[in-house]
């Protein structure tokens, strides 16, 4: 309420303001009369018009359209916002400052500058300008509102408009080309990758039964059609799937968009190979994809991990404790971190037990390659319990498995 008051009190003081120039300057022509008193009143005259035409003129008069090059990006990649602004009065406006309201998790690579735009629109009124994001930063971006600002040649008046609009891009990780080599069960020092395309829906024959219109041909039991003369169909039993499910640490770490990039670049390799996928991260909420194949669940992955946060903050051997327990012990568990310790080897060991193969991928900066004791020896104990672990060097993500093979 004393907001408003003070606002219009200075409105009002500014009319007060341009009023008493106006009548100081005539007053000046007339008394003092003459050529230079009366072109001083004159010159001045159109000036505090247009201060009050702009006084008078509402910003809502403009209205906002703003269109996305795509609403669906890659990481990295770059985007061309376009606003559109259109009005009904041509008003004249000596310039207009066009500021678009955008999430700061923009920033991260882009400078405040870029959405913040001086025009000069004269009479126009349609109004087009464009401006860029390069090297998009990965998640869930927020465009609020247009912010309007304009003024009159005196700087007396000054007004703005935040105009509402709306939208939303979705920026997915980067990934790059993998060939995926499924994880075999354990080995006592360790576990093995096999080059076999694997089949999900193979099956194999386990007995027969009467023919029934719609089986294939390859079905029909001949043998049997020789002997009794009856048409019989073979009956199958479903073969045990290869099904993966990844798991993301979310504990705070500046590696953490390289594991996203990795999980992302893991799980198109995994569908591709002919496996089914499934995702699960932790932390201020829990993020769950059923193991499932496809094209639509690949997108179904891709967007969780467009949103993922590095927020969780508990241990990450925590974090997964409940989620372990609730998985099919048929499961193969590829765990993408950049910190191992023991407590995370203990538990998927757990797991591990009933034949279960357990890879962990250890994420790290190709610009630091320092060898860790502590970290061998963990590698050393994991490996004693079965358990794969690899280096992946941020940026090399494509030999990963080629790594595995020759191990």
């Amino acid at each position: 309420m004393m907001k408003k008051l003070w606002n219009s009190l200075q409105e009002i003081s500014k009319v007060l303001l341009l009023l008493l120039l106006l009548a100081g300057t005539f007053s000046y022509a007339m008394f003092q009369g003459g050529f230079v008193s009366w072109f001083l009143f004159y010159s001045f005259l159109p000036f505090s018009l247009y201060s009050i035409l702009i006084m008078l003129y509402p910003l809502s008069d403009f209205n906002v359209t703003r269109s996305i090059q795509s609403e669906e990006l890659k990481a990295g990649s770059r985007v061309t916002v376009t606003i559109q602004l259109n009005r009904k009065f041509p008003i004249p406006l000596f310039y207009l400052v066009v500021e678009d309201q955008v999430s700061t998790s923009f920033f991260s690579t882009a400078e405040i500058s870029q959405v913040k735009k001086l025009i000069y629109p004269g009479f126009k009124q349609s109004i087009k300008l464009q401006y860029e994001f390069e090297n998009l930063p990965r998640g869930e971006h927020h465009f609020t509102s247009t912010d309007l600002k304009t003024g009159d040649f005196l700087g007396i008046f000054q007004k703005s408009k935040k105009i509402e609009a709306a939208d939303t891009i979705l920026v997915y990780p980067s990934y790059v080309p993998m060939t995926y080599q499924p994880i075999q069960v354990q080995y006592d020092q360790g576990v093995a990758s096999t080059d076999v395309k694997i089949q999900r829906d193979t099956t194999m024959a386990t007995g027969l039964r009467e023919y029934q219109p719609g089986d294939r041909v390859s079905w029909i039991h001949w043998k049997s059609f020789a002997r009794t003369n009856d048409l019989m169909t073979k009956e199958f039993e479903e073969r045990k799937s290869h099904d993966v499910c990844l798991i993301l640490d979310r504990t705070p770490s500046p590696l953490f968009e390289d594991l996203v990039s990795f999980i992302a670049s893991l799980s198109r390799a995994v569908l591709k190979k002919g496996a089914q996928a499934g995702y699960i991260s932790s932390g201020n909420t829990v993020q769950r994809v059923p193991v499932k194949n496809g094209d639509h669940h690949q997108r179904q992955i891709d967007y969780q991990l467009a949103k993922v946060q590095a927020d969780s903050e508990a241990p990450f051997n925590d974090a997964i404790k409940k989620e372990i327990s609730r998985m099919s012990q048929s499961v193969v568990l590829l765990v993408v971190t950049s910190s191992l310790t023991r407590e995370l080897v203990q538990q998927l060991h757990d797991y591990s037990r009933n034949n279960s193969a357990v890879a962990v991928f250890l994420v790290k900066n190709a610009k630091n390659n320092t060898k860790n004791s502590d970290e061998q020896q963990i590698k050393a104990l994991a490996s004693s319990k079965g358990i794969m672990v690899r280096d992946c060097f941020a940026g090399h993500f494509s030999n990963v498995f080629a790594e595995v093979k020759q191990a």
